[in-house]
């Protein structure tokens, strides 16, 4: 790591910022300690994924299956393996979290609907989302077409902030 970490409990004036971190988390984890160098930008980031993470208007096992997908594309694996069995406690099968590590990426989306069995449509169209904007940024029409029915508008922001807030951890 290029930026040194905070250790907690050594910056008399992060002492409150650290117990709400302990407070959402349970811990102050590698990456708040790094973005605690920027506190603002620490609680920022806190709120975002605290809102993600207990605030979502979206199921859980599609935030879930979001969350691992984005780890997979990443090379994240203890994102992955941190979500993993969250997702499991949400009604993902084991089978479903197990092919997303295998699913390889295409603009098509060949691989995922080879298993598009083991998804619901919504999880199924939350997946493509996922991979496009983490792959390409860009969300064709197409695909947005397929997406809207599953989604409305409050769902549509959470599910984009789930990827996004996920794509930058």
């Amino acid at each position: 790591m290029r930026i040194q970490p905070v250790v907690p409990g050594t910056r008399e004036e992060l002492k409150e910022q650290e117990a709400q971190i302990v407070a959402q988390r349970g811990r102050i984890s590698p990456l708040y300690q790094t973005l605690l160098n920027s506190p603002p930008i620490a609680h920022g980031w806190e709120q975002m994924l605290s809102a993600v993470r207990n605030r979502s208007s979206l199921a859980d096992s599609i935030k879930e299956l979001v969350i691992l997908r984005v780890a997979v594309l990443n090379n994240a694996p203890y994102e992955f393996e941190a979500h993993a069995p969250i997702a499991l406690r949400s009604g993902v099968s084991q089978e479903a979290i197990d092919q997303i590590k295998k699913i390889s990426y295409d603009k098509n989306h060949t691989s995922l609907q080879a298993v598009a069995h083991l998804y619901t449509p919504a999880q199924l169209v939350a997946l493509k989302l996922t991979d496009t904007m983490t792959k390409e940024i860009t969300v064709s029409d197409d695909l947005y077409a397929q997406v809207k029915p599953h989604f409305n508008d409050q769902q549509l922001v959470d599910l984009v902030a789930t990827e996004i807030g996920r794509a930058h951890v």
